[in-house]
């Protein structure tokens, strides 16, 4: 079965109300992403010079709550994105419901691990 494209195929194509949300979630956050993360590249690379991206200049940049709050969206988004389109790959492409769950059990204890060690982090600085 393809993935749906627009929002009636996926409504037609959902098995529960929780799947139509997923999918509305991709093409949100995806959009949302490219915006936070064109942002970040040019606040971090074009607007900064090579003698000020510093150690200490990043930890200032950190030290602003808003800054911490922008990195922890485009990490939080990027987790969740990443990891939904990880699950339809491992719905598609495995076929036996107990290696399924294994293999989702270890994926997403990684990412949750990946997650909690980027969060932490982030808020120690």
């Amino acid at each position: 079965m393809t993935r749906a494209r627009t929002l009636m195929d996926a409504r037609a194509q959902s098995h529960s109300n929780a799947e139509l949300n997923w999918w509305i979630f991709m093409r949100v956050s995806g959009l949302i992403l490219i915006f936070l993360v064109l942002g970040h590249i040019y606040m971090t690379f074009i607007q900064v010079s090579d003698s000020d991206a510093t150690y200490h200049a990043v930890v200032a940049k950190l030290s602003n709550p808003a800054w911490k709050l922008y990195d922890w969206l485009i990490l939080t988004l990027t987790m969740l994105h990443g990891m939904n389109g990880a699950r339809y790959v491992m719905e598609d492409y495995i076929r036996s419901n107990p290696n399924r769950a294994w293999v989702k059990m270890v994926v997403f204890s990684v990412a949750a691990l990946i997650y909690a060690l980027g969060t932490v982090g982030l808020f120690s600085i």
